[in-house]
């Protein structure tokens, strides 16, 4: 598929002279744009310089901080064997390997767990996709109308992106980070195709998919977004089909993107068979989760707008009724976007509104439709949508102020005062940003936070106990297990905490039948076996702590944790022969860990 006509047209024109403001120097013109790049650049580094050593949170406990095979760079391999090597937790045993590749590259870096080389390696990718969203903005701005100004555009589009404060919730939590290197092969794929028009027969774009395949599956909907660029800028078609000429350009599209659509279903069915059976979505109805999305997609607008309401764990749930007043203002906003995207496709210069809105809910798609996630929100899903928003809107903003400025003297003014407004606006999204970074920098700040914003989330308000029980204030901690085991009486880590809890309060006996109903609630959750076998332990209570471990590890064995404490167990019970096979075994998996070792410096006694 090589350069078209139109395409090969765009590449020899050059830009004229910027004529939004006073004539200039030429010299100062000349470097003017570089400058402007140079100071988005900073700013980007600036805003988000303060979140280099934000600790671990969420999912990172059990990806990261309790499995033994990210501690070591040669595990590399087994991540792409298979899924149990991804995570401690078996029903979050999803099928990454080069994500988990990535974070093996950052603990060998920081010679453990060190938050800044997990950081550092995300924010690196970060700054490369930001770079080539602005030559992907770019592309398609020329490709729908060539104007002087859309160079400044792109860039103002890009810097919304990279400095909205939403984007936050993705680049500061670790493991979440497979939204934002996943969506950075997407785009690297489009400015391949785009800019490299000689490799387009050998399909060569489609090789960041697959490497964003194996970060996260949602890299597949290249293949929806490919056939929709294709159908609006490369073929010059709508989003109509009443017309045979039209029905021609969606045949000839499809045909096209075919490769990638055949492409993105193997590496799809790959990734899903890799998955592990024991990983499980969490949710439960899908026809509930899907009517409930239309109200969710009303919120994510509303933060790409207003990000005020940010939180790292939402309380919203399931909207049970077909009927319900929510249900039915989502889909009528979702209806009124869609015919926005279908007026705009019939207008060569709005295209890429037509195209930024069908990106939106292209890349929503996988968690906001039949997939039944236990969460029904969560705002760092939408990193990979709002790359499809900003263009629409920017796209919207920059052909009214062009319209202004060809206009009355009091348009005029307008044209200016609305890049002056924008400028503004995306400070201020780097005002946001920085703070939210704050907010994520401990458990306890980052929990207290979703306590504020959610107050209804039983998960937040135990998390926030946790904080509180970590610093000796048992008697607050205790207050906030009690108000989440009203909100969520089955939660099994609930539980386990509360026989932590009970535990440290010396209140034994409470805290044992709390380790027992951790197990009832969560009898293939690793962490209900593995504290309730600590606790048997220092009881002394040996036998039966050693089989707990035992389970822990069965479910896991990935589990650092319980690796430990089994070996405690046995060299007390001095069952020698079973501390070495198992200290053995740790060793293969953690080549310096510093518990196998000592054991098996100790020999048979």
């Amino acid at each position: 598929m090589g350069q078209t006509r139109r395409e090969k047209a765009l590449s020899h024109q050059t830009f004229e002279d910027v004529a939004l403001f006073p004539p200039l120097p030429q010299s100062f013109r000349r470097f003017a744009f570089p400058g402007l790049c140079g100071i988005a650049l900073l700013v980007l580094i600036l805003t988000y310089s303060n979140h280099f050593q934000n600790q671990f949170h969420f999912d990172d406990s059990h990806a990261l901080e309790n499995n033994v095979y990210v501690r070591d760079i040669r595990s590399i391999p087994l991540f792409f064997k298979d899924a149990t090597t991804h995570t401690s937790l078996p029903t979050n045993q999803t099928y990454r390997p080069v994500l988990m590749s990535l974070f093996a590259v950052a603990y060998w870096l920081g010679n453990g767990l060190d938050p800044f080389y997990f950081h550092l390696l995300i924010f690196i990718g970060y700054l490369v996709q930001c770079v080539l969203i602005f030559f992907v903005y770019l592309y398609l701005m020329n490709m729908a109308k060539r104007h002087p100004w859309n160079r400044f555009v792109a860039l103002l589009a890009t810097g919304g992106f990279g400095l909205h404060t939403a984007n936050a919730e993705t680049i500061n939590y670790i493991t979440a980070n497979s939204d934002s290197l996943s969506t950075l092969c997407v785009i690297a794929a489009f400015a391949i195709y785009f800019y490299f028009p000689g490799v387009r027969k050998w399909y060569l774009y489609l090789g960041p998919i697959a490497v964003g395949a194996l970060i996260k599956p949602t890299a597949v909907m290249f293949a929806p977004l490919f056939f929709i660029y294709l159908l609006l800028f490369q073929n010059e078609g709508t989003l109509s089909v009443c017309s045979s000429d039209a029905r021609k350009k969606w045949y000839r599209s499809a045909a096209q993107s075919a490769p990638a659509f055949v492409v993105c279903l193997l590496l799809y069915l790959f990734v899903d068979r890799m998955t592990s059976d024991s990983w499980i979505p969490g949710g439960t109805s899908r026809l509930q989760y899907l009517q409930t999305q239309s109200f969710v997609i009303v919120h994510y607008v509303y933060m790409f707008f207003l990000p005020v309401g940010l939180s790292a764990d939402t309380d919203w749930k399931i909207i049970p009724s077909v009927f319900d007043d929510r249900v039915v203002v989502g889909m009528v906003f979702i209806l009124m976007m869609l015919k926005i995207a279908y007026k705009t496709s019939k207008t060569q210069n709005t295209r890429p509104i037509a195209f930024g809105i069908l990106w939106f809910f292209l890349a929503l798609g996988p968690t906001s439709s039949l997939i039944p996630l236990a969460e029904v929100l969560n705002d760092h899903r939408v990193f990979f949508p709002y790359v499809g928003l900003m263009l629409a809107v920017s796209t919207a903003l920059s052909q009214q102020v062009i319209k202004w400025e060809a206009g009355t003297h009091r348009a005029w003014v307008y044209s200016r005062l609305i890049p002056l407004v924008v400028v503004l606006v995306i400070g201020a999204h780097a005002v946001g940003t920085y703070h939210r970074n704050k907010v994520w920098r401990t458990g306890e700040s980052l929990w207290y936070d979703v306590t504020v914003k959610s107050p209804n989330n039983g998960r937040g308000l135990m998390n926030y106990g946790l904080t509180q029980m970590s610093q000796g204030k048992y008697e607050r901690a205790l207050e906030y297990f009690e108000q989440a085991l009203r909100i969520t009486p089955y939660y099994s880590y609930l539980y386990v905490n509360l026989g932590v809890l009970k535990a440290a309060m010396e209140r034994h006996s409470e805290a044992e039948r709390h380790f027992r109903d951790a197990i009832q609630y969560g009898p293939n959750f690793p962490e209900t076996h593995y504290y309730y076998a600590g606790w048997l332990y220092r009881q002394g209570r040996t036998a039966e702590a050693a089989e707990l471990a035992k389970v822990a590890i069965r479910l896991s064995h990935a589990h650092v944790g319980a690796r430990k404490l089994l070996m405690d167990i046995y060299f007390s019970q001095q069952n020698w022969a079973a501390l070495q096979e198992l200290a053995k075994e740790t060793q293969g998996l953690i080549r310096d860990d510093p518990t196998a070792l000592h054991y098996l410096s100790l020999g048979h006694p």
